[in-house]
């Protein structure tokens, strides 16, 4: 009895419409971090030198530059000026490819996520979110950046009524933070309360009067500086 012998194809490690990422790009990075504090700036380091190392060492790709912005939220690309920058070199030519680390990186806003990407697109510019593993030109992208990208913004404004919550709640309860280090004339006490220091509480007295008698901030300015 002849047997029928079925041959079963090799399953591309990556989907069809994506077999063209392998094809010589110019390729650049974005990476941002939220806040200036150490831990992020840490975090901004490393990222920088992953994404050099990440595109230096893919065969087809050459490093077209790395965009970053630290300090700024992505809640809005208002502010962003490292992300303008990235968007208009890629407008004019300057590469065809933009990594990222995830979406919530490159944007919050599911507004400004797709207008972005959108106009990216017009102009043969595909993105790369590695978290997500989604490049913007796969067919499934779009819905999927629609998805992701509106969790990552709900998330964000979560966080965002969390803090404002704590802050209301610690206000209602007669609790309060101040920046005592850079807060003159006063320290912080028992209970976190402030506590004038006399010597530093003299300045203070000193400026108000001026301030009573006429004189404008900048000529106050001047005559402590002297």
């Amino acid at each position: 009895m002849e047997r029928k012998v079925i041959k079963i194809a090799a399953r591309p490690l990556l989907p069809p419409d994506t077999a063209g990422h392998f094809i010589k790009r110019r390729v650049a990075a974005y990476a941002r971090v939220s806040t200036s504090s150490e831990e992020q700036l840490v975090s901004f380091e490393a990222q920088k030198d992953y994404y050099e190392k990440y595109i230096l060492a893919h065969p087809n790709w050459e490093f077209a530059g790395l965009y970053v912005d630290e300090g700024i939220s992505g809640v809005s690309c208002k502010n962003r000026a490292g992300f303008k920058r990235m968007v208009k070199d890629a407008l004019d030519g300057s590469f065809d490819l933009i990594i990222t680390k995830s979406i919530s990186r490159f944007a919050r806003n599911t507004v400004d996520t797709l207008t972005t990407i959108r106009i990216l697109k017009e102009k043969g510019i595909e993105v790369y979110f590695e978290k997500e593993h989604i490049f913007t030109f796969d067919s499934k992208g779009e819905l999927m950046l629609t998805i992701l990208s509106s969790i990552a913004q709900e998330e964000s404004r979560s966080i965002s009524e969390n803090v404002k919550w704590g802050c209301r709640k610690r206000m209602a309860d007669g609790n309060y933070s101040l920046p005592y280090k850079h807060f003159l004339g006063y320290q912080k006490g028992k209970d976190n309360k402030p506590v004038i220091v006399k010597d530093e509480a003299k300045i203070i007295r000193r400026i108000y009067r001026m301030f009573l008698e006429g004189r404008t901030p900048s000529n106050i300015a001047a005559i402590l500086k002297a």
